[in-house]
C-alpha cells in the first residue's frame, strides 16, 4: 500500500476537506467522489471533469491502489467466487461473490484473521492479526463492482460476514458502511447490507443507539452458557442473558427484526432440546433464524447434520412461533462457505496457495 492518502479511506465531508485544502472549490469534491462510487473509475486521467493541475495533485499525493487479488477460484457450482488479497506485510483475506436469480451478494472481511476465537471457524483458528482500514474493507467491493459493472452486471446486495468480527472493527466497519450506502455516490441502500457479529454486547447497544437502518445477524450457535461457552470462547465475557437484553434493546431502539445465526453441528447443537431452549429463548424477540449446516473447516472434527434433524430442528423452532431459513450451502469446494474464510498462505497460516 502506497504512504500516500488512500482515498478510499475518507468519508465525502474528509475528501471536501481534502479538496479544501487543495484550493478547489467545493463541487470537486462531489465530482471527484462520483468517479470513485458511480463511475468506479481508478485512473485519474479518465476523470476528464476535473482540471488537469488537480488530478496531477491527486496522483503525487493521494493513491487509488486496486489491490487485484493474488488468486481467484471458481465453484464448481458455477455461482461462486472467492477472492484472495494480499494487503501487505503477508497479510491476506478472503471474499466472495454469490450470484442468485435476482441478487448478486458480496461476502467481505473486516479484519485480518480473527480474535472471537469459534473453535469451528477458520478465521477463528487462525487467530487475530490487524483491523482493516475503511479503505481496505471498501476496495473488496469496488473491485467486485467493477467486474460485474464489464458484464453489465452490479452488486445487490453486500453482508459484512467474511472474515474478523466487525463491531470489533467497529469505526471502520461503520465508515465503509456510510460510504457505500451514500446517496451521491455508490448508492447501496441501507437495508441491502448485514452486518454479523458474534455478540459484542457494548457494540450492539452503540449500534442501536445509532438506530440505523441496516440489519444485524447475531450468531448465536447455542442456547446455553455452557455450550456455547464452549463453541465461542469470548462468549464468557457477556453471558446470554446479557447478550439477549442487548437484543431486546436492539429491538426497542430500532423496531428492526434481528437474525441470529446458527452452525448446526451434528450431536452438538442440533438437537431437540437446543431447538427448544432457542424458541424459549428467543420467541418473545423481533427476530428471524438462519440454520447453517456446519461448514468444514482444518482444525474441528465435527460435522453437519442430517438434512432430516436440520428439518426436525427447524419444525421444533416454529412451535415457538420461530421463523426459520436454511441457508443454501455454496462455495465449499473452494472453501468460500459460511466459516471457511481465512490466510491460504505458507508462513502465515502453513495453507498452501489453494
Amino acid at each position: 500500500m502506497s504512504e500516500d492518502l488512500d482515498l478510499y479511506d475518507l468519508s465525502l465531508e474528509e475528501l471536501q476537506s481534502l479538496v479544501k485544502d487543495m484550493g478547489q472549490p467545493d463541487y470537486r469534491a462531489i465530482q471527484l467522489w462520483k468517479w470513485l462510487y458511480q463511475h468506479l473509475t481508478v485512473e485519474m486521467k479518465e476523470m476528464t471533469n476535473l482540471p488537469l493541475p488537480f488530478r496531477s495533485q491527486l496522483v503525487n499525493t493521494t493513491s487509488l491502489d486496486i489491490r487485484e487479488p493474488v488468486e481467484i477460484q471458481y465453484s464448481q457450482d458455477n455461482q461462486t467466487t472467492k477472492a484472495l488479497f494480499n494487503l501487505e506485510a503477508s497479510n491476506y483475506i478472503e471474499t466472495v461473490l454469490m450470484m442468485y436469480e435476482k441478487r448478486r451478494t458480496l461476502c467481505i472481511s473486516t479484519q485480518a484473521g480473527c480474535a472471537m476465537g469459534c473453535v469451528f471457524c477458520a478465521t477463528g483458528q487462525m487467530g487475530f492479526t490487524r483491523n482493516l482500514t475503511t479503505g481496505e474493507i471498501v476496495r473488496q467491493v469496488m473491485f467486485f463492482a467493477r467486474e460485474l459493472a464489464s458484464k453489465g452486471d452490479k452488486i445487490t446486495n453486500v453482508v459484512f460476514m467474511g472474515m474478523g468480527e466487525p463491531l470489533h472493527n467497529y469505526s471502520n466497519t461503520i465508515k465503509a458502511l456510510d460510504i457505500l450506502t451514500h446517496s451521491d455516490g455508490f448508492n447501496l441502500g441501507a437495508r441491502k447490507l448485514t452486518i454479523s457479529t458474534v455478540g459484542l454486547v457494548p457494540a450492539i447497544r452503540r449500534y442501536a443507539d445509532e438506530r440505523r437502518q441496516t440489519p444485524l445477524a447475531v450468531s448465536l450457535h447455542a442456547a446455553t452458557d455452557d455450550e456455547r461457552n464452549k463453541l465461542i470462547p469470548v462468549a464468557r465475557r457477556w453471558p446470554i442473558a446479557d447478550l439477549m437484553d442487548a437484543c431486546h434493546y436492539y429491538n426497542q431502539q430500532t423496531g428492526r427484526r434481528l437474525t441470529f445465526e446458527w452452525a448446526l453441528i451434528d450431536g452438538v447443537n442440533d438437537t431437540i432440546k437446543q431447538a427448544r431452549l432457542l424458541g424459549q429463548l428467543i420467541e418473545n424477540l423481533l427476530c428471524h433464524v438462519n440454520l447453517i449446516p456446519l461448514n468444514p473447516t482444518k482444525e474441528y472434527g465435527g460435522r453437519p447434520p442430517t438434512p432430516e434433524r436440520v428439518a426436525v430442528f427447524q419444525r421444533e423452532l416454529a412451535r415457538y412461533g420461530v421463523g426459520s431459513t436454511i441457508r443454501v450451502r455454496r462455495g465449499i469446494d473452494i472453501q468460500a462457505g459460511c466459516g471457511q474464510l481465512r490466510d491460504r498462505v505458507i508462513g502465515a497460516s502453513g495453507y498452501p496457495l489453494s
